[in-house]
């Protein structure tokens, strides 16, 4: 069951340390996705909120008449939407905040990047327009059971990936984000390539990262894991380091596949 509830922000944008971004726009606290893997639940150092993530989303119901005011005088530069909760969650199909972001956005000129787990971003493709807007949408894995698995609430993989196939007919520029990679749950060749082979077809470019262990993040992960791969939660911590053979040989096959297929790719976070 998940808890809503409604609050006033003071903010709508954010600066961004992300890669090709300047701010951030986050309408929603939480997310009703619920996906196990998601580091999001660390960024406010809260373990309550940490253990809660993907129990409760809290709507900023004023962030338009906000956003509105900051970008009078805002310098221009790229708006991620969004970065630690996903803006075409379940909720956005009624509260539109989402919509009413990108309908300012659009008046203002501010470029923009989406990046979403849901089929719901179609909705919004009138206000979705090429040179203005690129969409990203996350996939792990085209495995329908493990994707209800590991994110229960978020559109099927085949969904995400008519997202893909539906903006680049319409000259957005798309992208994929391939992670995270958990080792021995969806780092076969096999799952990878599916993936590429998206990427492909919609012509995007792959953005690949592993699992990231932020704090709480293993803990909420773990029940999975062991079920799925016992004794694999133990291991994860030297599996993951940057370092390690398990990660050099597995971006290594993610770069090899995206050659084959002839489609760009980087890491999302280079160290």
């Amino acid at each position: 069951m998940v808890e809503y509830s409604q609050i006033i922000c003071r903010t709508a944008l954010s600066p961004s340390r992300l890669p090709g971004l300047r701010y951030s726009l986050n309408p929603y606290t939480g997310c009703e996705h619920g996906c196990l893997y998601c580091y999001s639940r660390s960024v406010f150092r809260d373990r309550q909120l940490a253990k809660d993530w993907g129990k409760f989303v809290r709507t900023k119901n004023n962030v338009s008449e906000v956003l509105a005011r900051e970008l009078k005088h805002k310098p221009k530069g790229t708006i991620g939407l969004s970065t630690v909760t996903d803006p075409y969650q379940p909720l956005e199909s009624k509260a539109k905040l989402t919509r009413k972001c990108l309908e300012i956005l659009s008046a203002h000129d501010f470029p923009v990047s989406i990046q979403t787990k849901s089929d719901l971003v179609l909705r919004d493709a009138d206000l979705i327009k090429p040179g203005k807007c690129d969409v990203g949408v996350t996939i792990t894995t085209m495995d329908r059971e493990l994707a209800r698995k590991i994110e229960p609430m978020a559109s099927s993989p085949d969904a995400r990936a008519r997202v893909l196939e539906e903006f680049a007919s319409r000259g957005v520029q798309t992208w994929i984000f391939l992670g995270p990679i958990i080792p021995e749950i969806n780092d076969s060749k096999q799952s990878l390539e599916e993936i590429v082979e998206v990427a492909e077809r919609t012509k995007s470019k792959i953005l690949y990262d592993k699992l990231n262990l932020r704090p709480w993040v293993l803990e909420s992960v773990k029940p999975f894991i062991e079920r799925e791969r016992p004794g694999l939660a133990e291991r994860l911590p030297t599996l993951l380091n940057s370092k390690s053979d398990w990660w050099r040989e597995t971006s290594s096959m993610v770069k090899t596949l995206c050659a084959k297929h002839s489609v760009r790719c980087e890491s999302a976070f280079p160290t």
